[in-house]
């Protein structure tokens, strides 16, 4: 119920950007320290001790002080059925593209793991008798249809309102991550406040059925994708089989061991642990990415997750405001300073004119987690709004409609705001070159080079892989930054042995990242002097009339 409430609030409050708040690193500590404390909460059942404490240290204390008191049948059960989950799953991502059989034999793992051994269990504990003989455990579940729609206790909801904070932000930010991760691969755009409404109401109508609380799952959203569902009535089939496994199977689940479920659970969580080389990237990356990520992990492994969130979260808010106090300065002139960003007269004779192909972008402010979504939005929406897209299947006239139509009816929007016709939208030019300057960006975090990985590969999908992404005016800082962070960064025309597709050229002005000649052999508009043009050209250059004094100006006003 708390959870629901939570989200219906933010939803309706179009508060989703809060969430932002959460930078990647430290939701990957969080995650980590969670999936962990699942795992050794179903390590009892997997390994049949009987006594297991609550807490991470007294867990792990008394999974090896009772290993000699291990039950062998339990162990036979639990780690074939690991072993059996963990073929599937290798197997469908090795030959799941090429063989449907396997295909679906890897993402139906659980359900056949789950047929196999409830068998098993009803073969060797139904003419034992009493439970207690049984070789091991089972889960003995015992139901008849669904309980009475109930209204929660108020003096529950008293004692979970706090605790459910911490539940309800790692649930809520993966939800979201995961709806993001999905649109930019299917094609369509979310809502994060509408995301959360709904997250909101599906807990709060759980909440009066005796459900446990939900998000997004990845796994099964994974599912839905690989099999092309196309609508959420889709979620009406699954229903479905839900209800008819409660009303007509449940005499069967009585006697799927325990051991089973555990090796469920946890093969279902551990790919949620972060692997070490993740916060390894932290650590070369940024400093305070790699604290703040180490608070959220062992805090919430070894004390509470609701401390481990509200730790890890103010000392990003105490770092923001420690850069903001002890902002470094810089003197000219400077030897040992570049060139950052030059307007383009200064580089441009006056009778030449920014081909209609290229949108430049300049940042006003430091690129990290608490602005780093909306950045990347913004510039997305911007490239939109005023170019067209590739034709190939992605996007275009001839790509399959998308249940979801968000993405369409935002873009009419910005285009009717910037006074583009529909009637003109086909005469829009593509988008060739994107220009990113940094001049103004003292600071770059992990979210920062995450979002705008993604964004790049947006872009890519919406304009074609000749789409070409340079930056400008970057810092020493900052240009360390995204390197260490794994960024191919070239200077300027160097040459270099590596795929162009993954490089990224640095340029010190504006004007010289525009007249640099293209690389990656897109049909993109030459830079035209004086009268020289096509009447395509002429159609859009009217159409953007006032676009001189664009590329001046901060990325606020340009977007």
């Amino acid at each position: 119920m708390m959870m629901g409430i939570y989200g219906l609030a933010i939803g309706l409050l179009k508060l989703g950007f809060l969430l932002e708040f959460i930078s990647l690193p430290i939701l990957s500590g969080f995650i980590s320290a969670v999936a962990i404390t699942i795992i050794l909460n179903q390590m009892g059942s997997l390994l049949g001790e009987p006594n297991v404490g609550d807490g991470t240290a007294q867990q792990i204390h008394d999974i090896f002080s009772q290993l000699p008191q291990a039950n062998g049948y339990t162990c036979a059960i639990g780690f074939t059925g690991i072993l059996l989950l963990t073929i599937l799953d290798q197997a469908g991502k090795r030959w799941g593209k090429k063989n449907k059989v396997i295909w679906f034999a890897s993402i139906t793992r659980a359900f056949i793991t789950l047929v196999i051994y409830t068998g098993v269990g009803y073969a060797v504990n139904k003419s034992r008798g009493s439970p207690s003989n049984y070789l091991f455990k089972v889960a003995q579940v015992q139901a008849n249809g669904l309980e009475r729609p109930r209204v929660p206790q108020a003096a529950l909801l008293s004692k979970v309102a706090t605790s459910s904070i911490a539940v309800f932000v790692g649930s809520a930010v993966e939800h979201t991550a995961i709806a993001r991760a999905f649109a930019v691969h299917n094609n369509y755009v979310t809502d994060q406040s509408q995301e959360l409404t709904y997250y909101g109401v599906a807990n709060v109508m759980n909440s009066f059925l005796h459900a446990m609380g939900v998000g997004g799952a990845m796994s099964r959203t994974a599912v839905n994708s690989a099999c092309n569902v196309k609508s959420p009535l889709s979620g009406f089939v699954a229903t479905g089989v839900v209800l008819i496994c409660i009303f007509k199977l449940v005499g069967a689940l009585y006697w799927i061991p325990k051991a089973t479920l555990a090796a469920i659970i946890i093969t279902a969580v551990w790919p949620l642990i972060s692997h070490p080389r993740v916060f390894y990237t932290y650590w070369k990356t940024s400093l305070a990415d790699f604290i703040s990520s180490m608070i959220a992990f062992w805090v919430s492994l070894f004390v509470s997750t609701e401390i481990g969130i509200a730790a890890s979260v103010g000392f990003n808010i105490v770092y923001v405001l420690l850069r903001q106090v002890f902002t470094s300065t810089t003197t000219i002139p400077n030897p040992k300073s570049r060139e950052t960003t030059l307007p383009l007269s200064s580089v441009y004779p006056s009778n030449i004119s920014l081909p209609p192909d290229t949108r430049i972008f300049r940042l006003s402010d430091s690129f990290f987690f608490p602005n780093a979504y909306h950045i990347k939005h913004s510039i997305l929406e911007a490239i939109k709004t005023m170019h067209s897209p590739v034709y190939n299947g992605v996007s275009g006239l001839e790509t399959e409609r998308n249940w979801s139509v968000q993405s369409e009816k935002r873009v009419a929007s910005l285009r009717r705001r910037a006074g583009i016709s529909s009637s003109s939208i086909g005469d829009l030019p593509p988008i060739g070159l994107v220009i990113i300057d940094f001049g103004r960006t003292n600071h770059v975090d992990v979210t920062g080079c995450t979002h705008l990985k993604a964004l790049i590969k947006e872009i890519k999908m919406y304009g074609g892989q000749t789409v070409e992404i340079r930056f400008v005016g970057l810092s020493g800082y900052v240009r360390q930054r995204f390197e260490r962070a794994g960024w191919d960064l070239v200077s300027g025309e160097e040459g270099t042995e590596k795929d162009e597709q993954g490089v990224i050229r640095v340029f010190d002005g504006v004007g010289e990242a525009v007249m640099a000649p293209r690389r990656l052999g897109g049909g993109g508009a030459r830079v035209r002097r004086g009268t020289e043009s096509s009447s395509g050209g002429e159609s859009c250059r009217k159409k953007e009339s006032g676009r001189s004094f664009r590329e001046k100006v901060s990325f606020r006003e340009e977007v």
